[in-house]
């Protein structure tokens, strides 16, 4: 109730001032600390799924660079508008104000000079020489509304080098704000750190942290990006039971849309279980209302047995989907799946007619063989407008820092305390082909031209 009066006070404070014909009032009025403990609010609200609160965001990241740009040395002398300063910086803001205004600081202690020569570094893109400024300062002994955001800040900086440590400080970011914005952004990069990692307890644990709390955060198709990678990660270590437990938490159309993301790169990657368990989920849907029928999910649980024995079944399957109800990559997707389907059945390139029919079958020439496996897929639809399928640029209005480079594909197994979470699905068998045979060379262009389809994944389903 006290937060909520407060935050009421100074939203009728805001309102007031963003409606008065000068600037110079709400400038007048509010000290930069005020202001910056405004954002904060306003950003949590947004977190917890408040949309209508963006334009109340811009609106103050307005208010806020230009009380800054004509902050002076006496307004820095207290200490809330230093901190207020750097935590606008660590908020996405203007690096040129920030710069700018430390400039004019002049009784700051050597710590928060440190800290912000770090932020700078890391608004105008030095990450390396953020981390070695920042390194020594121990977000726990700062006042917790900076610490949080160092800490937040500290450990997007060191996912890559050192996970293990970026996850701590993440936990310490989610410790000192809980139920902000900081908390949702630490959760959200703890999901992708974890599944890097190989840390399936973790993964699963943060990723229903967030579900809980931030599923209708602007960010949350970042989440989701992160989630459904990390599925894909750690389908051995992962159950379906952890998975369905996670996603019952979401409302039935994000359950949907997640289950067929899952179905569809499961199926690409040849985890024929898992696809199979994810486009059985998507179909069947909650509460009476089942998703039989729907194209996609017939399509992504059919691309993962396109090269089995049961290929006639798939092939006359895909030959039902109704291609209007798909997206333009889905549809070309499509059709790489029906040109594959019936190169496993056309017939191997047939011998020489001069062969003796009582002759014994020579072996196919190894360059014919080299041939075969060097073809492309030059005859696979092109995919128009197709993009990765990686996490979608953040709205227009700032947000926490992004994520550092991408962690490493190699993960050590999981961790010892993941005893909740068992194997999912088994990864694709390869089977020891004699590449000599020509039937066994088709199969082995199938399957490399299956792969490519990886390049036709587009946008995620709609």
């Amino acid at each position: 109730m006290k937060r909520a009066a407060v935050t009421s006070r100074l939203m009728g404070l805001l309102l007031l001032a963003a409606g008065y014909p000068s600037a110079g009032f709400a400038q007048d009025t509010l000290q930069p600390y005020q202001l910056v403990r405004s954002l904060q609010l306003v950003q949590d609200r947004i977190a917890a799924g408040d949309h209508a609160a963006m334009p109340m965001q811009a609106k103050l990241l307005e208010m806020i660079d230009t009380r800054l740009r004509e902050a002076d040395a006496e307004d820095f002398k207290d200490p809330k508008n230093f901190r207020a300063l750097l935590v606008y910086g660590m908020s996405g803001g203007n690096p040129v104000t920030v710069e700018a205004a430390v400039s004019r600081a002049k009784s700051v202690d050597a710590e928060d000079l440190s800290i912000a020569k770090g932020v700078i570094n890391y608004l105008v893109g030095r990450p390396a020489g953020a981390i070695e400024v920042l390194r020594p300062i121990d977000p726990m002994t700062l006042p917790s509304d900076l610490g949080a955001f160092l800490a937040l800040v500290k450990g997007s900086l060191m996912a890559t080098d050192d996970p293990v440590m970026a996850l701590t400080l993440l936990d310490e970011a989610k410790l000192l704000s809980p139920g902000t914005l900081v908390e949702e952004a630490a959760l959200r990069r703890s999901v992708g750190i974890a599944a890097s990692r190989g840390d399936a307890a973790r993964f699963a644990r943060a990723s229903t942290q967030y579900v809980e709390r931030y599923l209708y955060s602007p960010y949350a198709s970042q989440f989701a990006d992160s989630f459904v990678s990390g599925v894909i990660t750690l389908h051995m270590s992962i159950s379906q039971d952890k998975l369905a437990d996670i996603t019952s938490m979401m409302d039935p159309e994000r359950e949907k849309v997640i289950y067929l993301r899952i179905a569809r790169r499961a199926a690409i990657d040849g985890l024929s279980e898992l696809s199979a368990f994810a486009s059985a989920r998507a179909e069947q849907g909650r509460d009476g209302n089942t998703n039989q029928g729907d194209p996609r999910a017939e399509l992504y649980s059919s691309l993962s047995t396109v090269t089995s024995g049961t290929i006639e079944d798939v092939r006359t399957k895909l030959g039902k989907i109704d291609r209007s109800k798909l997206s333009d990559g889905d549809r070309a997707l499509l059709d790489a799946a029906q040109a594959i389907a019936g190169e496993v059945v056309a017939p191997p390139a047939s011998l020489p007619a001069t062969t003796p029919a009582s002759a014994p079958l020579a072996p196919q020439p190894k360059s014919e063989v080299a041939a075969t496996q060097a073809a492309d897929a030059a005859g696979l639809p092109p995919v128009e407008g197709a993009v990765s399928e990686q996490p979608a640029a953040s709205p227009s209005q700032p947000s926490p820092p992004s994520d550092g480079a991408a962690a490493a594909t190699s993960a050590p197994p999981p961790s010892a305390d993941s005893a909740t979470v068992l194997p999912a699905s088994a990864p694709a068998a390869s089977a020891g082909l004699d590449t000599t045979d020509p039937t066994d060379a088709a199969m082995m262009k199938t399957r490399r031209q299956l792969d490519l389809i990886d390049q036709m994944l587009g946008a995620a389903p709609k």
